[in-house]
């Protein structure tokens, strides 16, 4: 069953997120990435409140690769706790959710 998700995640730089991205596009297990390479993240770590320059990495990909997607990133990330987000696609394009699906391993 096909079931097309939007994975958010957040590097610590573009060579970063390139790199990743980059190999989850080899792997197939992502059809596409869209990276915003600066937006300002505010947060709690450790008790403080800490602010940081990041990019937004947007991952289109089917909800069976999460495992595999969220894994290579945790194995390549330099964050502690990196974000890793699984949304659900609920609606969209039908032929843009055909080229996803088609797209992946």
């Amino acid at each position: 069953m096909q079931r097309p998700v939007l994975i958010l995640w957040t590097s610590k730089d573009l060579p970063e997120a390139r790199q990743i991205a980059q190999a989850l596009l080899e792997a197939r297990l992502i059809a596409c990435a869209s990276i915003i390479p600066k937006v300002e993240s505010l947060f709690s770590w450790q008790g403080k409140i800490e602010s940081a320059e990041e990019c937004k990495i947007f991952l289109k990909t089917d909800a069976r690769y999460f495992e595999a997607v969220k894994e290579k990133i945790l194995s390549r990330c330099s964050y502690e706790v990196p974000e890793i987000l699984q949304i659900e696609i609920t609606g969209g394009n039908p032929a843009y959710l055909s080229w996803l699906q088609n797209e992946l391993h």
